[in-house]
């Protein structure tokens, strides 16, 4: 099994240079048809999240679409899966930040009760706890 880099997701997703979106077209194709998998690291995920909303400005929900629609791929094999997957269940129900969400959902399903922040905003969310 091989690893997915995070210029690699954003490639297949915005298509903003076409010739490295068809080698990456292509490698999904090869291992799809292969029957392989390609794994994706949770920092991967916080990345591409970062990736779309900063650069590309992709909106919340259409990130979340992204999510949901790269977690049915059954070429794709995401690390802390179930994470990543309460993350673009939680997500539309929440105004939480994306990626504090996805690190929150990473925290709690290693089975952490809380995670602990300074930050205000976050500490809204019952996956965090405000440190004073």
């Amino acid at each position: 099994m091989k690893a997915l880099d995070t210029n690699i997701l954003v490639r297949f997703l915005v298509r903003d240079d076409e010739k490295q979106a068809q080698v990456v077209y292509d490698l999904f194709k090869r291992t799809e048809s292969a029957r392989g998998i390609l794994f994706i690291p949770l920092v991967v995920v916080l990345e591409t999240i970062w990736v779309l909303e900063s650069v590309y400005t992709i909106s919340r929900g259409e990130i979340i679409d992204t999510f949901r629609e790269l977690l049915s791929m059954p070429l794709l094999k995401f690390e802390s899966q179930p994470a990543v997957q309460a993350f673009v269940s939680s997500a539309m129900n929440t105004s939480a930040d994306l990626a504090d969400l996805l690190i929150g959902q990473s925290a709690h399903h290693s089975g952490c009760e809380s995670l602990l922040t300074l930050d205000k905003r976050a500490a809204k969310s019952p996956l965090f706890e405000l440190l004073r």
